[in-house]
């Protein structure tokens, strides 16, 4: 965990995203919290993410999402080096029976 993001604001954020019930709530208190500009990056760096770790290319995953190489990049090296966040939320969305995106 990075020592620059944790305190007791930012807890608490998570906290409010963990206590959410479902996609619809999701969606309501996105809305609210981010620009639309900001939901989309986030949601970008996800399905880039997603695409990464299905062994596409940055080329295929350029031309799906809009991604920059720079972006796509950086994510990788999120998925190599990082602290596996990305690999956590993208494992247990795969064996969850609701994921009904592939």
């Amino acid at each position: 965990m990075n020592s620059k993001l944790k305190n007791e604001n930012t807890d608490y954020f998570f906290k409010a995203v963990l206590a959410l019930k479902d996609i619809e709530e999701c969606y309501d208190f996105f809305e609210d919290v981010c620009t639309v500009s900001e939901l989309h990056a986030m949601t970008q760096r996800m399905h880039v993410a997603r695409l990464l770790s299905g062994g596409k290319t940055y080329q295929e995953i350029s031309a799906a999402t809009g991604a920059s190489t720079a972006t796509i990049s950086r994510i990788n090296k999120c998925l190599e080096y990082g602290t596996d966040g990305y690999r956590t939320a993208l494992e247990r969305l795969k064996n969850n029976a609701d994921d009904r995106l592939s």
